[in-house]
């Protein structure tokens, strides 16, 4: 435990940069110096999803291979390095767009595989508040690094080119501390097939409800999430911040509202009813994105964005842990490579859907469709409320069959 601890609260240094570049710089890069249309947009908007959606694959292989869940995942980190350099040797939109799909990839690739190496090394008694620790370091990096890289492409936007090299730097960090990290191989047992795990959906009727539930509700969530850049950035909006405000407003103040949060979040996800939790932070999305998306003045945006950090911070660590709650501990990597396969089918969706339905209704519209569809995801959980009191003490669902 001691090392993986150890090793992973200075990873999240860098994972903080990397998140920056996902959430706030590359997007900002597309609309302002390369002018990117729709689709662009949506494709970089969605990088990151690439890769969750081949995580069946990332676990089937390194199943294969007999790789170490740790050492699988340094080598995704190595790819990413590897990308930024390109993307900043060769500043073109088509290079820019492949490379950050490329590279978002290979960090969320190996959410699977960081779940297995948790599983293994934290206590499910403490599992929640140790990874929040990170978290809160990952964050605080988030926000802090937001505010000195905008204030840097403020000053020159072209030297973005080096901001690149500084996320290449990111990948090789985490890289070096991934590759240190204590963790067993992904079991083989039942056999290599990217598609071995999918079978779960069917036999496990929790883990089902609970994942189609999820993809409502993110569906919505990713959908909206981008617009946030374009809102603040597009002139087409009004707001038209400079890149520093867009900066502030989309990193600096939800990743204060998350860091702040992250401690009680882990403490609650240890103990509380996980569906309960799940319908709250829904709720908090919700309430937050209607903040943001139908008020036009800087009190709703700031509320909206302190509401979306507050429930990011939760959804963080329930979206990272929820399957060591419901699945045995050798299938830890497999639920979570469903859980995550399906999260990159609703976020390479999501975000090309917004920016083209963007073009047809108003951001304001989009955000109660939005807001609704994460009401409705959260009254079908309601029924699950009892189960989720057996996986707070522990039950394994899946070994009693679930509901079905």
């Amino acid at each position: 435990m001691k090392a993986t601890y150890w090793h992973e609260r200075w990873r999240a240094v860098s994972a903080g940069m990397i998140e920056a570049a996902g959430n706030t710089f590359l997007l900002l890069v597309a609309v302002r110096w390369f002018h990117a249309g729709a689709t662009a947009k949506g494709l970089i908007a969605s990088a990151g999803s690439l890769g969750l959606m081949l995580t069946p694959l990332v676990v089937s292989l390194a199943a294969h291979r007999r790789w170490t869940a740790s050492r699988t995942a340094s080598r995704l980190a190595v790819m990413g390095a590897l990308s930024f350099l390109v993307m900043a040797a060769i500043p073109v939109l088509p290079v820019f767009m492949v490379g950050s799909m490329v590279a978002m990839a290979a960090s969320s690739g190996a959410i699977p595989l960081l779940t297995h190496m948790y599983q293994e090394n934290y206590p499910g008694a403490k599992r929640g508040s140790l990874f929040s620790h990170a978290i809160m370091i990952r964050i605080a990096v988030t926000a802090g690094f937001s505010m000195a890289a905008g204030r840097w492409l403020e000053a020159d936007l072209g030297g973005f080119r080096w901001l690149l090299v500084v996320f290449a730097g990111a990948f090789a960090f985490a890289a070096y501390h991934l590759g240190r990290c204590p963790s067993s191989r992904i079991s083989n047992r039942e056999g290599v097939s990217p598609l071995r795990a999918l079978r779960y959906i069917r036999e496990d009727g929790v883990f089902r409800l609970t994942l189609f539930c999820w993809m409502l509700m993110g569906f919505a969530n990713l959908m909206m999430n981008p617009m946030r850049v374009e809102m603040l950035a597009n002139p087409r909006y009004g707001a038209n911040l400079r890149v520093l405000e867009v900066a502030f407003f989309v990193s600096v103040v939800p990743n204060i509202a998350r860091l702040i949060m992250s401690p009680i979040w882990g403490w609650l996800f240890d103990r509380m009813n996980f569906f309960v939790l799940r319908v709250v932070l829904n709720l908090g999305f919700a309430l937050g994105i209607i903040m943001l998306f139908t008020t036009n003045d800087r009190s709703g945006l700031w509320i909206g964005s302190i509401i979306y950090g507050v429930s990011n911070g939760g959804g963080d660590i329930a979206w990272s842990l929820w399957v060591t709650k419901f699945a045995p501990p050798e299938r830890v990597a497999d639920y979570m490579a469903v859980h995550t396969f399906l999260t990159g089918v609703r976020g390479m969706l999501a975000p090309l859907a917004a920016f083209h339905l963007a073009t047809q209704y108003s951001l304001s519209v989009l955000g109660w469709v939005s807001a609704g569809l994460i009401v409705l995801a959260s009254l079908m959980l309601l029924p699950e409320v009892p189960l989720g009191r057996k996986a707070r003490k522990g039950t394994m669902l899946t070994e009693e069959g679930g509901p079905d």
